[in-house]
């Protein structure tokens, strides 16, 4: 017998000895990253019916690190829907420091079309995800107002858009067209257009006067 059968487990590397737990190694983080990525592209070519070994197998892993890192098909689901928020609040904060008032906000809705794809694969589950973590749903929606905020506000004080509209008001318009499975992704990109046009109208009109 292996010396080593008899012996007790030693101490979980992730764990510190006050049971805090350690952030996580690079190799963990690269894995689990690598799934995110693997379940966002699995989910969208086969939907939520997909197989979590298919997403073990397109992130290069095996199952039984999947499973370590997302024990239930949920946890994945929340993991990948956070990621998507994040990548959103991130794409605002770069469009605004990178790009002129107007570009920054075509390109903004052009991320919050992305992001919307996702979210309709993953609606289902999401609201199940919801109803389970009310914190997840509550935090999303404050970087999600925090981002259209951001790319509005300075495109007002630049005089690129009308000035009577909030970033609220926008997510309002603009979200319910993104997020709504049954509008075809022609027609959302037809009516998001629309939408840019009805904001910088007014702002033109001004201009010309």
């Amino acid at each position: 017998m292996n010396q080593r059968d008899d012996q007790s487990p030693g101490p979980d590397p992730d764990i510190e000895a006050d049971g805090a737990e350690r952030p996580k190694r690079a190799d963990a983080r690269r894995n689990q990253e690598r799934l995110i990525a693997a379940a966002r592209e699995v989910f969208a070519d086969a939907g939520l019916g997909a197989a979590m070994e298919a997403v073990a197998r397109r992130a290069g892993v095996g199952v039984g690190t999947l499973y370590r890192n997302f024990p239930n098909r949920i946890d994945l689901v929340e993991a990948v829907y956070s990621a998507d928020v994040k990548e959103l609040s991130e794409a605002a904060k770069t469009a605004v420091a990178t790009l002129e008032p107007w570009p920054a906000v075509v390109t903004f809705f052009e991320a919050f079309v992305r992001y919307a794809r996702t979210k309709q694969t993953l609606l289902g589950e999401l609201q199940h995800a919801f109803e389970k973590n009310p914190e997840l749903r509550s935090h999303s929606r404050e970087l999600i107002y925090a981002a259209f905020d951001l790319v509005i506000d300075r495109a007002k004080e630049s005089g690129a858009i009308r000035d009577d509209v909030t970033g609220f008001d926008v997510t309002q318009l603009v979200s319910p067209v993104c997020t709504n499975p049954t509008i075809p992704t022609e027609q959302v990109e037809r009516l998001v257009s629309m939408i840019l046009d009805g904001l910088r109208y007014p702002a033109q009109l001004a201009r010309s006067v």
